[in-house]
């Protein structure tokens, strides 16, 4: 993969608030232009800033005779790097992505998502485990990540690159610069590449965010087209790799959990007619868990303990809490 003779290489971070998305763009941009010698340009689209809130970081690169003289979000990119694996089941993640493009994306080792079904045939797939590599190193999964890109995208020069990551953190954060060093060189050698694994034809559309409305196609005023739901919502996004999981035979439905989660997610049912228990605790239902770990941390018997989130485990584990009403 080269930097075009027209146009620009075009890369879009699809990532959660909190996984380092944005950094990753400013510190690859800071290496292009004041060490590579390219015209870039990189800026970031989010909402809410709190950990688990869509973050996308854009990041646009010519050569230096080639001015860059739009700042439109990337809807075409040429290359498409995930920082949560969650994100794979949006299909708006994949939007626009070239039939000869690549897309990065972090994931413990396991099978093949079904989700990569969506992309080009052409398009090349990399997993890596950048959680995993980060937690290992005591860095962020923005430096394995960045890593990983280097490596499979010739042109980035990774020496440069690793550089404007340690100035990044050389001032305020000194002890942070040789973990990440190690995350950026784990994640340039460590990662899988799936080839083949799309079914679609050419180019993938173009999905943007909100629907673009006209005169004619606006909603009429005053009607809430989405309205909030309860329980319908998904906190899911917010996990980084870490959930609580229900040692059933060691708890003792004391509720102190029940207490401090902040979003209820924790599933009660009533004890049976041979329990001792008015109340037993069930599981938990991991649509509304954002893996803040305060039950893991109250329980008195560590009933509850935090694991890694492996693909399916949340699935597998979950207990509705509105049974019959959610899939």
């Amino acid at each position: 993969m080269s930097l075009p003779t027209e146009g620009f290489f075009e890369l879009r971070f699809e990532s959660i608030g909190g996984l380092g998305a944005h950094g990753a763009g400013q510190i690859l941009a800071t290496a292009a232009v004041l060490h590579m010698g390219l015209n870039g340009a990189q800026f970031s689209s989010y909402g809410s800033e709190k950990k688990g809130s869509l973050v996308r970081t854009f990041v646009r690169l010519g050569p230096a005779g080639r001015p860059v003289r739009t700042s439109a979000p990337v809807e075409a990119p040429n290359a498409i790097v995930v920082f949560h694996a969650a994100l794979l089941r949006n299909p708006a993640t994949f939007g626009g992505l070239r039939n000869d493009g690549l897309l990065i994306y972090n994931s413990p080792p396991g099978p093949v998502p079904e989700a990569l079904a969506a992309l080009p045939r052409t398009a090349l797939a990399i997993r890596v485990d950048a959680l995993g590599i980060a937690v290992a190193e005591k860095s962020r999964p923005n430096a394995v990540l960045l890593g990983t890109l280097c490596a499979v995208v010739p042109f980035l020069d990774s020496a440069h690159v690793r550089g404007a990551l340690a100035e990044e953190f050389a001032g305020k954060h000194p002890e942070a610069v040789a973990s990440n060093d190690r995350a950026f060189r784990r994640g340039a050698t460590e990662f899988e590449v799936h080839e083949g694994v799309g079914l679609a034809e050419g180019d993938l559309p173009i999905v943007r965010p909100e629907p673009v409305w006209g005169y004619e196609t606006q909603p009429v005023g005053g009607i809430i087209a989405e309205p909030g739901n309860t329980a319908w919502n998904d906190l899911s996004l917010s996990r980084t790799g870490w959930m609580p999981v229900l040692h059933h035979d060691k708890c003792i439905h004391c509720g102190t959990c029940d207490l401090v989660c902040p979003d209820l997610c924790l599933v009660w049912r009533d004890g049976g007619p041979d329990s001792t228990f008015e109340r037993e605790l069930m599981g938990v239902d991991y649509r509304y868990c954002k893996g803040c770990m305060r039950c893991v941390e109250s329980c008195p018997t560590s009933a509850l303990v935090r694991e890694a989130e492996t693909p399916g485990l949340a699935d597998q584990l979950r207990v509705p809490q509105f049974p019959g009403f959610i899939s």
